[in-house]
Protein backbone atom coordinates (compact mmCIF):
# COMPACT_ATOMS: atom_id res chain seq x y z
CA UNK A 1 0.00 0.00 0.00
CA UNK A 2 1.59 3.31 -0.89
CA UNK A 3 -0.16 6.25 0.51
CA UNK A 4 2.71 8.91 1.15
CA UNK A 5 4.29 10.69 -2.03
CA UNK A 6 7.39 12.72 -2.96
CA UNK A 7 7.82 15.15 -5.14
CA UNK A 8 10.88 17.95 -5.42
CA UNK A 9 11.76 17.01 -1.46
CA UNK A 10 8.46 17.33 -0.14
CA UNK A 11 6.07 14.53 1.05
CA UNK A 12 2.33 14.26 1.67
CA UNK A 13 0.31 11.48 2.62
CA UNK A 14 -3.03 10.57 1.20
CA UNK A 15 -6.18 10.98 3.32
CA UNK A 16 -9.93 10.35 2.36
CA UNK A 17 -12.87 11.46 3.74
CA UNK A 18 -15.69 9.21 2.64
CA UNK A 19 -18.00 11.24 4.03
CA UNK A 20 -17.16 13.94 1.43
CA UNK A 21 -15.92 11.38 -1.47
CA UNK A 22 -12.62 13.16 -1.32
CA UNK A 23 -8.93 12.41 -0.98
CA UNK A 24 -7.02 14.97 0.72
CA UNK A 25 -3.29 16.01 2.01
CA UNK A 26 -0.93 18.73 2.99
CA UNK A 27 2.83 19.51 2.48
CA UNK A 28 4.36 17.74 5.67
CA UNK A 29 7.55 19.11 7.52
CA UNK A 30 7.17 22.72 7.05
CA UNK A 31 5.54 25.02 9.05
CA UNK A 32 3.52 26.55 6.37
CA UNK A 33 0.33 24.99 5.79
CA UNK A 34 -0.74 24.12 2.05
CA UNK A 35 -3.13 21.69 1.55
CA UNK A 36 -5.30 20.22 -1.05
CA UNK A 37 -7.88 17.90 -2.54
CA UNK A 38 -9.22 15.91 -5.31
CA UNK A 39 -12.36 14.08 -5.86
CA UNK A 40 -9.92 10.81 -7.30
CA UNK A 41 -7.46 9.01 -6.48
CA UNK A 42 -5.91 9.30 -9.55
CA UNK A 43 -6.05 13.15 -9.72
CA UNK A 44 -4.27 13.10 -6.12
CA UNK A 45 -0.95 12.91 -7.38
CA UNK A 46 -1.31 15.29 -9.38
CA UNK A 47 -2.82 18.24 -6.91
CA UNK A 48 0.05 17.44 -4.88
CA UNK A 49 2.47 18.58 -7.18
CA UNK A 50 0.30 21.39 -8.44
CA UNK A 51 0.79 22.65 -4.46
CA UNK A 52 4.09 22.12 -4.39
CA UNK A 53 4.57 24.10 -7.70
CA UNK A 54 2.15 26.61 -6.02
CA UNK A 55 4.25 26.81 -2.81
CA UNK A 56 7.24 27.46 -4.37
CA UNK A 57 5.95 30.02 -7.30
CA UNK A 58 4.45 31.87 -3.98
CA UNK A 59 7.55 32.02 -1.86
CA UNK A 60 9.12 33.55 -4.76
CA UNK A 61 6.62 36.03 -5.42
CA UNK A 62 6.39 36.98 -2.23
CA UNK A 63 10.35 37.13 -1.46
CA UNK A 64 10.53 34.39 1.16
CA UNK A 65 12.39 31.39 0.71
CA UNK A 66 10.34 27.99 0.80
CA UNK A 67 10.88 25.86 3.77
CA UNK A 68 12.55 22.36 2.94
CA UNK A 69 11.27 19.31 5.23
CA UNK A 70 13.39 18.22 8.15
CA UNK A 71 15.49 21.13 9.10
CA UNK A 72 17.17 18.53 11.52
CA UNK A 73 15.67 20.43 14.21
CA UNK A 74 12.56 19.30 16.55
CA UNK A 75 10.94 20.14 19.92
CA UNK A 76 10.87 16.84 22.30
CA UNK A 77 8.20 16.37 25.25
CA UNK A 78 9.09 13.99 27.38
CA UNK A 79 8.67 13.27 31.04
CA UNK A 80 11.24 15.26 33.68
CA UNK A 81 12.38 12.08 34.98
CA UNK A 82 13.40 10.99 31.35
CA UNK A 83 15.05 14.63 30.64
CA UNK A 84 16.83 14.30 34.17
CA UNK A 85 18.52 11.14 33.08
CA UNK A 86 19.22 11.67 29.68
CA UNK A 87 20.90 15.72 30.68
CA UNK A 88 22.97 13.22 33.33
CA UNK A 89 24.09 10.49 30.67
CA UNK A 90 25.56 12.94 28.65
CA UNK A 91 26.97 15.15 31.28
CA UNK A 92 28.78 11.62 32.26
CA UNK A 93 29.90 11.13 28.58
CA UNK A 94 31.14 14.93 27.81
CA UNK A 95 28.30 15.20 25.12
CA UNK A 96 25.83 17.91 25.21
CA UNK A 97 22.32 16.72 25.52
CA UNK A 98 21.38 17.21 21.88
CA UNK A 99 24.55 14.89 20.57
CA UNK A 100 22.87 12.54 23.32
CA UNK A 101 19.58 13.12 22.02
CA UNK A 102 20.76 12.40 18.73
CA UNK A 103 22.93 9.46 19.14
CA UNK A 104 19.68 7.71 20.98
CA UNK A 105 17.49 8.13 17.83
CA UNK A 106 20.75 7.00 15.65
CA UNK A 107 20.41 3.76 17.84
CA UNK A 108 16.72 3.34 17.94
CA UNK A 109 16.39 4.03 13.67
CA UNK A 110 19.47 1.41 13.35
CA UNK A 111 18.53 -1.11 15.84
CA UNK A 112 15.27 -1.33 13.57
CA UNK A 113 17.18 -2.14 10.59
CA UNK A 114 19.67 -4.02 12.24
CA UNK A 115 16.73 -6.31 13.87
CA UNK A 116 15.78 -7.07 10.10
CA UNK A 117 19.05 -7.84 8.96
CA UNK A 118 19.88 -10.02 11.87
CA UNK A 119 16.87 -11.67 12.12
CA UNK A 120 17.16 -12.53 8.09
CA UNK A 121 20.73 -13.84 9.25
CA UNK A 122 19.51 -16.03 11.24
CA UNK A 123 16.91 -17.42 9.15
CA UNK A 124 19.56 -17.99 6.36
CA UNK A 125 21.94 -19.51 9.21
CA UNK A 126 19.32 -21.55 10.42
CA UNK A 127 17.86 -23.23 6.93
CA UNK A 128 22.04 -24.33 5.96
CA UNK A 129 22.22 -25.76 9.37
CA UNK A 130 18.49 -27.80 8.79
CA UNK A 131 20.21 -28.75 5.12
CA UNK A 132 23.28 -29.74 6.08
CA UNK A 133 21.75 -31.73 9.01
CA UNK A 134 19.03 -33.15 6.29
CA UNK A 135 21.71 -34.03 4.40
CA UNK A 136 23.96 -35.80 7.62
CA UNK A 137 21.03 -38.03 8.41
CA UNK A 138 20.40 -39.02 4.75
CA UNK A 139 24.44 -40.26 4.74
CA UNK A 140 23.58 -41.75 8.02
CA UNK A 141 20.35 -43.75 6.63
CA UNK A 142 22.41 -45.14 3.52
CA UNK A 143 25.39 -46.38 5.97
CA UNK A 144 22.30 -48.06 7.89
CA UNK A 145 21.57 -49.92 4.98
CA UNK A 146 24.23 -50.87 3.55
CA UNK A 147 25.84 -51.92 6.85
CA UNK A 148 22.93 -53.34 9.28
CA UNK A 149 25.75 -54.31 11.78
CA UNK A 150 27.04 -50.57 12.19
CA UNK A 151 24.09 -49.88 13.84
CA UNK A 152 24.37 -52.62 16.58
CA UNK A 153 28.21 -51.97 16.81
CA UNK A 154 27.63 -48.30 17.61
CA UNK A 155 25.23 -48.68 20.49
CA UNK A 156 21.98 -47.12 18.63
CA UNK A 157 18.82 -48.14 17.32
CA UNK A 158 17.58 -46.57 14.33
CA UNK A 159 13.78 -44.48 15.57
CA UNK A 160 12.28 -45.13 12.01
CA UNK A 161 13.00 -47.75 9.24
CA UNK A 162 13.95 -45.76 5.81
CA UNK A 163 11.73 -46.93 2.63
Amino acid sequence: MKNILEYKGYHTKAEVDLEEGIVYGKIEGIRDLVNFESETLEDFEKEFHLAVDDYIEFCKEVGKTPEKEYKGSFNVRITPELHRKIALLAYKNGDSLNQAVEKAIQGYVTESSQTEITLQETVSNLSKVLASQSSYYRKEDEIIRKFPKFEKNMGFKMIYEPS
